[in-house]
């Protein structure tokens, strides 16, 4: 797919993004590069490939679900400024 410099200026329009008109041409050929490469991408039969959520097939190293500080609620909450029911009073921000 061949992009003109007229689709890279509505591309970056729409992306809110500042082009300089000197590289626009280098932009059209470089995104075009890359759309070419994604529709190469999409012609290979992946029908027999399973997806996978990582790359690495890896059991994930997980440490031991144990409480490693005491609660300490009541100290917190002794020197809020301001505590109801046990929750944090907060001063309103929006109107």
């Amino acid at each position: 797919m061949s992009l003109k410099e007229s689709d890279v200026q509505q591309i970056a329009h729409l992306a809110r993004l500042a082009v300089d008109q000197d590289r626009l041409p280098e932009h059209a050929r470089n995104l075009s590069a890359i759309l070419d490469f994604v529709e190469a991408m999409s012609a290979v039969d992946t029908a027999a490939v399973e997806p996978l959520a990582h790359p690495l097939e890896m059991s994930q190293r997980l440490r031991p679900d144990q409480v490693s500080e005491e609660d300490q609620r009541e100290l917190f909450q002794s020197i809020a400024p301001a505590v109801e029911e046990g929750l944090y009073l907060v001063p309103r921000v929006i109107e």
